[in-house]
């Protein structure tokens, strides 16, 4: 099995067990075709209210300069490995409804669906995606001139994944780590906070 396949304790759909997110990127374009149905699977996922608050900005290395204007709205870290990602998406949520102008609470959360949905439907289709919370929420506003009660939130690479053998020291070990998470027990509850629930002990224990 590959390392980056999740090594599950109860069944899941294979292509969330495959999902990963690589830092190394093969130099090879995504087609356009591809990138629509992504935005498409994410123009599908719930929302409060149906707000749809997410908006998303987009460039490809083919476009250098466009890509070099959205490279510039991430942090520094984050700029050292996403220069090399074919493709990069900014994240960019509504923070209040459309209708009543009031916070939106669940706006961020919504986002984070559609993202999910994006992600899965990348997966499908051999692509990998890397998300980001690393972006400068100001520069964004300044190079993009987004609106007020709109913030940039987040930002992906999406690409094929690259070697992990071609990759500099400093990133290699990155991609070639297993995947680990908490066990169920750590994070679901039953009864009271932090008492795990009968439903996942059993198979924890």
């Amino acid at each position: 099995m590959n390392i980056k396949q999740a090594a599950t304790d109860h069944p899941i759909l294979q292509v969330l067990a495959e999902r990963w997110s690589p830092y190394g990127f093969e130099d090879r374009p995504v087609s356009e075709a591809d990138l629509r149905s992504l935005f498409e699977a994410a123009r599908w996922a719930a929302s409060s209210y149906n707000e749809q608050p997410w908006n998303y900005l987009v460039a490809t290395r083919e476009n250098s300069r466009e890509f070099g204007r959205l490279l510039s709205c991430l942090v520094e870290a984050n700029q050292v490995w996403a220069k090399a990602a074919p493709v990069l998406v900014l994240g960019v949520v509504s923070l209040r409804f459309a209708e009543n102008k009031k916070d939106n609470r669940a706006a961020v959360h919504d986002l984070g669906l559609a993202a999910g949905n994006l992600v899965v439907e990348a997966t499908a289709r051999g692509l990998s995606v890397h998300q980001m919370i690393g972006v400068l929420p100001d520069k964004a506003r300044e190079v993009y001139q987004i609106p007020e009660h709109f913030e940039a939130w987040t930002a992906m690479a999406i690409g094929y994944p690259a070697d992990p053998a071609k990759l500099p020291d400093a990133l290699k070990w990155r991609d070639l780590t297993p995947r680990q998470r908490k066990r169920l027990s750590k994070f679901v509850f039953a009864g009271q906070w932090g008492q795990p629930s009968p439903l996942v002990l059993q198979r924890d224990s």
